[in-house]
């Protein structure tokens, strides 16, 4: 097998581990108020799991290998690097309000600050692009649509659920916060 291969592949593992950590941590410390998820973290789960599998899959053949591996390696290295760094972010700036599930946290107030103050959702930014990375590292654009395709229905779901159910508890607040805001890209979407 690839070194490089081998590389993604660990890196995957420890990032998913790291994701588990917070989410056992963060479950222990928190007193949800109320809860909206609506299925929305199984389908993260589960599209995210279906992406992975696929990409690596399609990932170890030559089947739509790009050339420059070593280029595609270091840029997917870079979005990966890039997405942590706001993923970390986001959850910093909501402490105590951050959950895996989409839920409030009893005194929790609508957070505007930090990368909040320009997407409404950076967590979620970070986290798509530390997939994209991941696939892009593969040099391999089948990998890239099996992994980027299931991990957009996910996030498009819960981004929805989420709205939702903001919407439902900050009503106002966040009718103003969302015509202030884009969802995950700055400016644009």
């Amino acid at each position: 097998m690839n070194p490089k291969l081998i590389v993604i592949i660990g890196f995957s593992y420890l990032y998913a581990f790291f994701e588990v950590f917070l989410n056992v941590r963060q479950r222990r410390k928190g007193k949800i108020a109320s809860s909206g998820d609506r299925g929305s973290l199984w389908a993260l789960y589960g599209l995210i799991t279906l992406g992975y599998t696929l990409s690596f899959w399609i990932g170890a053949t030559s089947t739509g290998r790009l050339p420059n591996w070593n280029t595609f390696f270091a840029l997917g290295v870079a979005l990966v690097v890039l997405g942590l760094v706001i993923r970390i972010q986001s959850i910093l700036t909501l402490r105590q309000f951050f959950t895996y599930s989409v839920a409030r946290v009893e005194s929790q107030q609508l957070i505007e600050t930090g990368l909040y103050k320009y997407v409404r959702h950076p967590g979620y930014a970070g986290q798509m692009l530390i997939f994209l990375g991941t696939a892009v590292s593969l040099a391999n654009w089948l990998s890239v649509l099996a992994m980027m395709i299931p991990v957009a229905v996910a996030y498009a779901y819960r981004i929805h659920v989420e709205e939702r159910f903001m919407l439902a508890q900050y009503r106002e607040a966040y009718q103003a916060f969302r015509q202030r805001t884009k969802k995950i890209i700055p400016r644009l979407y």
